[in-house]
Formats: C-alpha cells, structure tokens, sequence
C-alpha cells in the first residue's frame, strides 16, 4: 500500500492574525515562519533571565526614540510574523497599538536548542526581510554572533542570508548599526553560566 505524499497547508499572515484573535492558539505558543506553524521553544530559567539581560543592556543603550519589545510579534511579509526574542524598533511603546512592526533595526534571538534554527531559518528569514542587524546570543557557545549585510542566497532556506557574521566574546564591545554612538559589552549580553556547568 503507498501513500499519498503529505500536503502541507501554507497561511498567510492575515490568515495567522484572524487565528490569533479568535483565541485559537491560547495553549500552544506559535510563530508564523515562512508561512508554517511553528511551535516556539519552551523557556527554561536559565533562557529567560538570558532575556532578560539582553533587555536590561539594550535599554541602557538606547538613544531616545527607539524602544525594545520583548518576544512580541513582527510583521516582516505576508507569510511571516516571527516572535523575535528582542526587536528594537523606533519610536514609543504606543506607537504598535493597531499593528506590529514591520522595519526593526535590530532583531536579537537568544539561543540554546533552537541555535541552528536561529541560525539558518530565522537567520534567513530576517535577512529576506531586510533587517539589518541580526544578533544571536549563543548560549551553548557564550559567545555573541552578529550578522549583517543580508544579500540573496539562493541555498538559504528562505533564499537570503547574511554575508558578514562575527563571533564576540568578553571583553569585546558591539555598537547596533541604527545608533552606533552606543556601545554595548558582550559581556553585559551573555549571562553567568548555569551552575550545572560553572
């Protein structure tokens, strides 16, 4: 007996939204990749105050006029609405009311198991997107990975990626590329290692 090969349904990002305002996802936490579902990693302790760090530091560094959002939505095209960890966007928190945004000038993602995703598929997601600054912080590897210059790359998955990625480690200082007078040390970025591995 053969079976039939497996169809995979493609949503739009208005069709997501429709989703998201009738409650359906109220269990499972989701991002809009590419048009795919896609159910977003769970947050232990250790991730999350990583989150948290990354906020407190970015914050500090802002000029007035850009604001930070924490795991909240971005509408990047009309088959993606990702959940970055961090986005910085310009201007005020009330600014997003009647819709996300659509332009960050910095996109952050802080990664233990999804490095590779946060690497390849987001990575070339947000480089599609025109996003110019794209940082992950690694975990795994305590090191913080800055991609820039997105370009098209037709073995990307998403046929983007990013043409310069540098790896930053303590003591070394990053600078965002939308306010470059402010410098940022990769160390304020990566938090204390968990005792399990201290």
């Amino acid at each position: 007996m053969t079976r039939a090969p497996l169809t995979l349904r493609r949503w739009t990002r208005t069709e997501y939204d429709r989703l998201v305002d009738l409650g359906v996802f109220q269990r499972d936490p989701v991002e809009l990749i590419g048009g795919q579902l896609v159910v977003a990693e769970p947050q232990g302790a250790y991730h999350a105050a990583a989150v948290t760090r990354v906020d407190y530091a970015l914050r500090a560094a802002l000029p007035g006029g850009w604001i930070v959002r924490v795991q909240a939505p971005v509408s990047l095209d009309d088959d993606s609405e990702p959940e970055p960890d961090l986005v910085v966007v310009p201007g005020r928190p009330g600014d997003y009311h009647d819709g996300h945004p659509a332009h960050p000038a910095l996109a952050v993602e802080v990664a233990e198991s999804s490095l590779e995703f946060d690497r390849q598929h987001k990575g070339s997601l947000y480089a599609r997107a025109g996003i110019q600054d794209y940082w992950i912080v690694n975990l795994t590897g305590r090191v913080l990975e800055v991609c820039r210059d997105p370009a098209p790359d037709p073995a990307a998955a998403y046929g983007w990626r990013y043409r310069s990625v540098a790896s930053l480690t303590p003591p070394a200082v990053v600078m965002p590329l939308a306010f470059t007078s402010s410098r940022i040390a990769v160390a304020d970025l990566l938090p204390l290692q968990p005792p399990s591995l201290a």
